[in-house]
């Protein structure tokens, strides 16, 4: 068109990330939640830290006036935590798919279902993809659920047990998957990548030179002849005969010449990162000896599974217990302890210095074993060298 000449721009679509790169582009990493949670060491993170969680028990608790506290065996709460989390479910497995829901897509939902008396008998799992959130101008939440059966069933925030992880809007949690998405989307396509090269046996590829020019027709049929023969796992070693001057020359680009391997471990520790859960509990052992894995596995509990159980506990202590019972000192507590003791070696080496120091009676001790109480057995020790701040010293 006067006075310019119209031209046509031609755009050519391409997910090569070193072009991208070459362009000033920046590679986008993106990951399905499904196929992330997939990864061995994601799995295994996962898993690790909701079958802990879930073997130690969660108990209801009451404070005691004279201090410490005991466990509030009577109240309906202690059997939901311990026993039946729901009819047919058990404590143990509805903790670890609570666990399990929150590190994987960011949200666990549970409907709470009360007696008479306002307390909690149970507590029924709500899947996070069939179940929707939104505030209301009053500022609290409400819930729509879309049950297995079929229906919808719209709750109030006091009927539901909700556990987010890094919310930001404190609507709804955010999914360490999408927070970490290049870490996981990393890893995913180098999965990827080996397993495609897994379908070849883990052959480079090569050439077939010939002699003379071949049309193209015979160019696809020489290689689709080929493949069939030769390539794939269950074709390895198969003996390759060759006529007319052809010639097969491979290309030799190893996995450890491109540091495939080494960039699959570091995605890997990456996602132990990401977690928190250290290199060996996640079954990483390159670096692994006996100290530092000893080490590990309690750093595990402090750094790692302390954090997590303190945010499921801060969750259920608003949600199913009343602001009148928390007044009254009731509290949902993990015992951690079992995952914090050492062999049994320091087990005992530990019993033998709180008897000696006088703060565990042999009663004690044995109920930590969970064994039973002897006659004779709930006093206490003083040590002979020891007296009591408060106390008059006799004259020497």
């Amino acid at each position: 068109m006067w006075p310019f000449n119209r031209k046509t721009e031609t755009r050519i679509a391409s997910s090569d990330p070193f072009l991208g790169e070459f362009l000033s582009a920046r590679w986008q990493g993106s990951a399905d939640i499904a196929k992330a949670s997939g990864l061995a060491t994601a799995h295994r993170c996962v898993s690790v830290i909701a079958e802990s969680l879930a073997a130690v028990p969660l108990k209801l608790y009451r404070r005691k006036e004279g201090g410490g506290a005991e466990p509030a065996t009577s109240h309906p709460l202690y059997s939901v935590l311990q026993d039946e989390m729901a009819p047919g479910v058990s404590a143990f497995d509805g903790r670890e798919f609570m666990a399990r829901s929150v590190l994987t897509y960011g949200d666990s939902f549970h409907k709470i279902i009360r007696n008479g008396n306002g307390q909690v008998t149970g507590l029924v799992r709500m899947l996070p993809g069939d179940t929707d959130v939104e505030r209301l101008r009053s500022g609290r939440l409400r819930y729509r659920w879309n049950d297995p059966l079929g229906s919808s069933e719209t709750l109030l925030e006091h009927e539901v047990l909700h556990v987010r992880y890094q919310s930001v809007d404190g609507i709804r949690g955010r999914s360490p998957i999408n927070i970490a998405a290049q870490t996981f989307g990393l890893a995913v396509a180098q999965q990827d990548q080996a397993g495609s090269q897994a379908e070849n046996a883990f052959r480079p590829a090569g050439a077939l030179v010939f002699p003379n020019n071949l049309p193209a027709q015979g160019k696809d049929t020489a290689m689709q002849r080929f493949k069939e023969r030769f390539v794939g796992a269950t074709k390895a070693g198969e003996v390759m005969v060759l006529d007319g001057g052809v010639k097969f020359e491979q290309f030799q680009f190893s996995a450890k010449d491109s540091e495939f391997l080494e960039s699959r471990k570091l995605s890997a520790l990456d996602i132990c990162r990401v977690y928190g859960v250290p290199p060996s509990v996640a079954g990483i052992l390159d670096f692994g000896t006996y100290a530092n894995t000893e080490q590990e596995s309690r750093t595990f509990v402090t750094r790692c599974l302390s954090p997590f159980a303190g945010r499921i506990e801060s969750a259920m202590d608003l949600a199913l217990l009343s602001p009148d019972a928390r007044k009254a000192g009731l509290f949902i507590a993990h015992d951690l302890t079992e995952l914090q003791r050492g062999d049994l070696k320091s087990q005992y080496e530990a019993y033998r210095l709180g008897r000696d120091g006088g703060w565990l009676s042999v009663n004690d001790i044995r109920g930590l074993l969970d064994m039973p109480k002897v006659d004779g057995g709930d006093s206490y020790l003083e040590p002979l060298n020891m007296a009591r701040a408060d106390e008059e010293r006799p004259d020497a």
